[in-house]
C-alpha cells in the first residue's frame, strides 16, 4: 500500500474540476432551459391572450365567437382534457362554450338543455355557489362530489374560475383533466384572466345591446312622429274631403305596424262600412269595402263598435267567438287589432290591422293606432263641421240672392219664384225641380227646371189632388213629404217624373197656399 503521488492527487484534482464544470454546465443548462419553458409559456400564454383580444375586438355584439375561442383556448394551454363555459341567462345557469362541441355535437346540445344550479355537488355549481375558484385535485376523493357520469367519463382533476362583474357571478369556465394531475398557479392565473377577458366581451356585448335597442327605439319613435306630423298635414290639407286621410292612415298604419292589412270603417247609421283599406290581396279589400260591419262580437269592427275599446285577438283561430270565415280563407288572416274612433264617448269608426301570422301588436303599435284613431276623429269632425259650415253659408248666400230678387221685382211674382226654385235646385243638388201653387184644387207649377219638355207642358194643365194623392199630408199640415224612390209611387205622374232611375224626391210645405218641390 502506497500512499498517491504528487502526480496523481494533481491529475485527480484535475478531474474533480472538470467534473465540477460539468455540473455547473449541466445545472446552467437546465436553468436555461427551464428559463425558456418560462419564456415559451409566457409568449404562449400572452399569444392566447392576445387572441382572445382580437375576438373581442372583432365581436363587439356577439359574445359566442369570444366564448368559444376562450374554452378551445384555455383547455389547450392548461393542458386540459375538456373545458367549457357556463353563463347567465335569465334566472338560471347554462352551457353556452365547449373544446368539445365540434368533436361531439350530439353530447353538446344534451349539454347544452341542462340547467346548473349552484351547490356543492358539482364543480360549476360549486363555483356559482361560492364566488371563487374551486380546484378540485381527485374527483374521485371529493366527498360532496355526486355525479356519477363525471367519474364514467374518466375525469380527475377539475378547475372552475368565476365570471364576475361588480361581485355577481355571469358564470363559470371550467377545465378538467383525465388524470390525477392539478393545475399550477401560472394555469390559474391564466384562466384568471381568459374569465376577465369573457366578463369584458359579455359587457360589451350587452352595452352595445343597450345602444342598439336605445337607437331602435328613437328611430321608432323618430318614425312615428314624422307619421303622425304627415298625417296631420294631410288633414291640413283636405279640409273638405276626407278620404286621403283616410287612405293615408291605412297605409301609414299597416306600413309602420308592419301588418299585411289595414282597415278604416265609419259609423253609417246602425252599421260600419269599410271606406279605406289595404292590403296584399285586391280581392280582400274588395271583400271588406263591399259589405258592412253590425255591432256584436262576431268580428273585430263589431266588437269594436259594440265595446267601443281596443280589441287585440292574438289569433283568430282560436277565439270562440269570432265568425268570419273569409278572414282566413281570404285574408289568410290570424292576428287581428281594432282600435275604436271615439267623438264624445260614442264610436264614431274603426281603425284596423291584420297579420297573416301570429304575431300580436306591441303596446308601442296600439298606441301608434289610438294616435291615429284620434287624428281620424279630427278630420271627420273637421270635415262635418267645414260642411255645415260651407252649406249654411250657401244657404244664407241663396236666401240673400232671393231677397235681393223680392227687392229688386216689387210687385212681380215670376222672378221670384223662379230664383227660390233655382237656388233650392242647386243647393239641394236635385236633378228636376218644380215650385207649385194650391188653388184649393189644383196644383199648378209656376216654376220647373229639369223636365222634359212633354211633362212639363203636361204639368202646366195642373195636378189634381186625386192625381197627386202622394202630396195629400202637405194638405194637413205635415212640413215635408220625402220620398226615396218614386217608381214605387202608385202613380202615373209620379213614375213618369221619376224616368231615368230611382231618383228621390222632397216635398216640403213652403206657404198657406204654395208648396215647392226640390
Amino acid at each position: 500500500m502506497r500512499p498517491f503521488s504528487e502526480k496523481e492527487i494533481a491529475f485527480l484534482q484535475n478531474f474533480a474540476a472538470q467534473a465540477v464544470i460539468a455540473m455547473e454546465n449541466a445545472r446552467l443548462l437546465g436553468e436555461l432551459r427551464e428559463r425558456t419553458r418560462d419564456l415559451e409559456e409566457s409568449l404562449e400564454y400572452q399569444t392566447g391572450t392576445s387572441n382572445v383580444l382580437n375576438v373581442i375586438s372583432r365581436s363587439t355584439s356577439d359574445v359566442q365567437p369570444v366564448l368559444d375561442t376562450v374554452a378551445e383556448t384555455a383547455t389547450r394551454l392548461c393542458g386540459a382534457d375538456t373545458g367549457n363555459i357556463a353563463i347567465r341567462e335569465g334566472e338560471v345557469y347554462r352551457f353556452a362554450a365547449s373544446s368539445y362541441s365540434a368533436a361531439d355535437p350530439e353530447f353538446w346540445v344534451k349539454l347544452r338543455q341542462r340547467t346548473i344550479v349552484p351547490g356543492r355537488d358539482s364543480l360549476s355549481g360549486r363555483v356559482l355557489l361560492e364566488g371563487r375558484v374551486v380546484h378540485i385535485e381527485d374527483i374521485l376523493a371529493d366527498p360532496d362530489y355526486a355525479f356519477p357520469e363525471t367519474a364514467a367519463s374518466g375525469r380527475r382533476t377539475g378547475l372552475g374560475v368565476p365570471l364576475l362583474r361588480e361581485g355577481a357571478v355571469l358564470g363559470t369556465i371550467n377545465l378538467s383533466r383525465n388524470r390525477v394531475q392539478p393545475f399550477t398557479e401560472r394555469q390559474i392565473e391564466l384562466v384568471r384572466t381568459f374569465a376577465d377577458q369573457a366578463v369584458i366581451a359579455m359587457e360589451n356585448a350587452r352595452l352595445l345591446g343597450e345602444l342598439q335597442a336605445r337607437t331602435r327605439e328613437l328611430e321608432e319613435s323618430l318614425e312615428y312622429q314624422t307619421a303622425t306630423s304627415d298625417v296631420l298635414k294631410v288633414i291640413s290639407r283636405s279640409t273638405f274631403d276626407l278620404q286621403p286621410v283616410l287612405d293615408t292612415l291605412v297605409e301609414t298604419g299597416q306600413r309602420l305596424c308592419d301588418g299585411a292589412a289595414a282597415v278604416l270603417a265609419i259609423c253609417e247609421g246602425d252599421v260600419f262600412r269599410c271606406l279605406a283599406t289595404r292590403s296584399l290581396d285586391p280581392a280582400w279589400d274588395a271583400f271588406l269595402r263591399a259589405r258592412t260591419f253590425a255591432p256584436g262580437r262576431e268580428t273585430v269592427n263589431g266588437r269594436v263598435a259594440l265595446t267601443g275599446e281596443v280589441v287585440h285577438i292574438p289569433d283568430i283561430t282560436a277565439d270562440p267567438d269570432f265568425h268570419l270565415p273569409e278572414a282566413v280563407t281570404l285574408g289568410k288572416m290570424r292576428t287581428m287589432l281594432g282600435v275604436p274612433l271615439l267623438r264624445d264617448g260614442s264610436v264614431v269608426g274603426v281603425l284596423g290591422l291584420v297579420r297573416e301570422r301570429v304575431e300580436p301588436f306591441t303596446e308601442r303599435q296600439i298606441e301608434l293606432m289610438r294616435t291615429f284613431a284620434d287624428q281620424a276623429v279630427i278630420a271627420i269632425e273637421n270635415t262635418r263641421l267645414l260642411t255645415e259650415l260651407r252649406e249654411s253659408l250657401e244657404q244664407q248666400t241663396a236666401t240673400a240672392e232671393v231677397l235681393q230678387v223680392i227687392n229688386s221685382s216689387p210687385g212681380e211674382l215670376q222672378p221670384v219664384f223662379e230664383a227660390i226654385l233655382e237656388k233650392a235646385h242647386t243647393h239641394c243638388g236635385a236633378t228636376r225641380g218644380g215650385l207649385y201653387l194650391f188653388d184649393g184644387e189644383t196644383f199648378r207649377p209656376v216654376a220647373m227646371q229639369g223636365f222634359p219638355q212633354d211633362l212639363a207642358e203636361q204639368l202646366r194643365r195642373g195636378i189634381s189632388v186625386r192625381e197627386a194623392s202622394y202630396w195629400e199630408p202637405l194638405l194637413v199640415g205635415a212640413p215635408f213629404v220625402h220620398i226615396a224612390d218614386m217608381r214605387l209611387i202608385d202613380n202615373p205622374i209620379a213614375r213618369r217624373g221619376a224616368e231615368g232611375g230611382p231618383a228621390p224626391i222632397f216635398y216640403c210645405h213652403c206657404a198657406k197656399t204654395a208648396r215647392c218641390s226640390a
